[in-house]
């Protein structure tokens, strides 16, 4: 994913419309867009201001979410996603998958999301008590 794309999809994330955006960043609509098509790149002063907003500019620029850019929500779900087992780790991670890509009508009737442990009920090459 590119600079231009994790940029807009901050800025959706935020809420924000491309001229609301610009015009908060002190940048013009037009600006906005080629940040976004990546036929330029946003300078310091523009990723200090959307910065305030609330845009993680570490995201944005190298692909790697800052953790004090999370929601008190999202840092709650990894406080407790941390602190479970290994099955309930596996088994939440495929509920938000299937929840993210929403299958099609079709594929709707009688799916089910499954938990794939592999041999000797381990995941990511733990047991479900967190054993190595």
């Amino acid at each position: 994913m590119t600079i231009g794309a994790r940029l807009k999809e901050e800025r959706e994330r935020l809420g924000f419309t491309q001229p609301a955006f610009a015009g908060v960043a002190e940048t013009t609509k037009k600006s906005q867009i080629d940040y976004e098509k990546d036929l330029t790149q946003p300078k310091a002063g523009y990723l200090a201001a959307i910065a305030r907003l609330g845009a993680d500019v570490q995201y944005i620029v190298t692909g790697e979410r800052c953790p004090s850019s999370l929601t008190p929500d999202e840092n709650e779900l990894v406080d407790c996603f941390r602190c479970a087992p290994l099955a309930v780790k596996a088994a939440t991670l495929a509920g938000l998958k299937a929840g993210a890509n929403p299958p099609s009508n079709t594929e709707q009737q009688g799916a089910r999301t499954q938990v794939v442990t592999g041999s000797g009920n381990r995941v990511a090459g733990r047991d479900f008590y967190g054993k190595e």
